[in-house]
């Protein structure tokens, strides 16, 4: 196909996937999933139409009850006549490689409404919570003109942070009695929170939950000045939702009010570039470096015929240089 039909092609792509043809929306998604030929064209074309979405990350520990409360935090703003796109990262088949949460599955009374627009992604081995193409799916979604994007990380734990360099807001949800301690986990997701979630607030152990996170709040001191409001909810009745979406809502008007949006933005992409470059370099030395050499390389290591420090650089200089 000739570059100028390859253009035609693209163009008419990305306008149906404006004007919110949802096949045109996944099909897109799936290239950039996939990393299908054309994906990087498709993501420089969209990237112009992107940044107008509210991108809210949800994350916490297995059970937590995070695909319960995205569910009820789509249909209030689908109440709003917000858009919403969701993307639900499930851990990986370690047999299969696909996502076996299906929360899909969980939300399957959205489909039949167009404002609504789920996806599950796989992590396909990514550490930190989110897949490597989640903040590429959020872009897509973004340009198609979803007002909102929720995020729903897999829940890992302590590692779970990579959301932060992704999401405008982040929601950190806990629950009492599951043994996950705010003192256990506070070294890593409770660093990142927005806004707190004590779900399952019903539950025996809540006000304890509460007064540890006050307790560490006293502690530290935010960068930005924003004390996180805690949130009592009940996902499984819907209960508290609303005062979640006003918590939202607050701190976007904080970070309007106090022209830190632009600021946490920057701070994001600083982040994401470094991810970024890190992802192109290592594809470029793979590429360089066939799978036997690969394994001559690594049997001289291990036989310490040579030590892996100067490898590394040798290897390091090499792609730099070409």
């Amino acid at each position: 196909m000739n570059t100028a039909a390859s253009n035609h092609d693209l163009q008419s792509s990305i306008a149906s996937l404006r004007s919110g043809d949802v096949r045109s929306l996944a099909r897109a998604i799936s290239a950039v999933e996939n990393r299908s030929p054309g994906w990087s064209n498709l993501l420089k074309a969209l990237f112009p139409h992107s940044g107008r979405a509210r991108v809210i990350g949800l994350t916490g520990s297995p059970g937590a009850g995070k695909s319960t409360l995205v569910d009820h935090l789509a249909r209030f703003y689908r109440k709003e006549k917000r858009t919403v796109g969701i993307i639900a990262v499930d851990p990986t088949s370690p047999y299969t490689g696909g996502a076996i949460l299906g929360d899909r599955i969980r939300m399957q009374e959205h489909f039949s409404d167009p404002g609504i627009y789920i996806r599950s992604m796989a992590t396909r081995g990514s550490l930190g919570g989110l897949a490597r193409t989640t903040a590429d799916v959020t872009t897509v979604l973004d340009a198609s003109g979803r007002d909102v994007i929720l995020i729903e990380t897999v829940g890992v734990g302590q590692d779970e942070v990579d959301i932060v360099r992704l999401a405008d807001i982040t929601v950190v949800i806990l629950v009492p009695g599951m043994g996950d301690d705010v003192q256990t986990i506070k070294a890593g997701i409770m660093e990142i929170a927005d806004i707190f979630v004590i779900n399952k607030s019903d539950h025996d152990g809540a006000e304890r939950v509460e007064r540890e996170i006050r307790g560490l709040q006293s502690l530290a001191v935010r960068h930005d000045g924003w004390t996180p409001p805690i949130v009592n909810t009940v996902a499984s009745q819907g209960t508290g939702v609303e005062d979640l979406a006003a918590a939202i809502a607050g701190y976007e008007a904080y970070l309007q009010k106090e022209n830190l949006a632009l600021k946490k933005s920057v701070e994001n992409w600083r982040e994401r570039l470094v991810e970024m470059l890190r992802d192109v370099m290592l594809e470029k030395v793979r590429a360089q470096i066939s799978d036997e050499r690969l394994e001559q390389l690594a049997g001289e290591v291990a036989g310490h015929k040579r030590d892996p420090y100067t490898l590394v650089e040798e290897i390091a200089a090499t792609a730099g240089s070409t």
